[in-house]
């Protein structure tokens, strides 16, 4: 049997970090559901401390995702407590699909990203990036 999966991706700022991939891989930020939320507080399921407002919305302090337009692929942005301290172990690799490397990159960082080095394999050119919490991913 073949399994699914999501991406998960520590962050600080779940909600942010959500909105700048979204815009990054023209993703959508997936919807909040206020009214669940709110009855899952009126349930005793959660509690006012387990929500917060962004971008005027009540959303789950804890995650936000966001989903490719067309296959429903899904990246979940969960909060942690602690910062990144390391290297990434596994990354995201952005295919561009013949959209220009340096103008990505350049449009990158002046979103937050953090420019980390680039890199050849024959004729395969990419960039190494941070993005604005430090998570490393290539662009090619």
């Amino acid at each position: 049997m073949a399994y699914d999966f999501q991406v998960t991706v520590d962050s600080a700022e779940p909600h942010v970090l959500a909105g700048w991939w979204a815009e990054t891989l023209g993703w959508d930020v997936e919807p909040t559901d206020e009214a669940f939320i709110r009855e899952m507080v009126a349930k005793g399921y959660a509690t006012e401390a387990d929500t917060t407002t962004h971008a005027g919305a009540l959303v789950w302090r804890t995650g936000a995702a966001i989903t490719h337009p067309t296959t429903g692929r899904r990246m979940l942005f969960q909060l942690v407590p602690e910062g990144k301290t390391v290297k990434n172990r596994v990354h995201l690799d952005v295919r561009l699909a013949g959209d220009d490397v340096q103008a990505t990159v350049q449009r990158l960082t002046s979103r937050g990203a953090t420019f980390l080095h680039e890199g050849q394999q024959g004729p395969t050119k990419w960039a190494t990036l941070a993005d604005p919490e430090g998570n490393e991913f290539c662009v090619g």
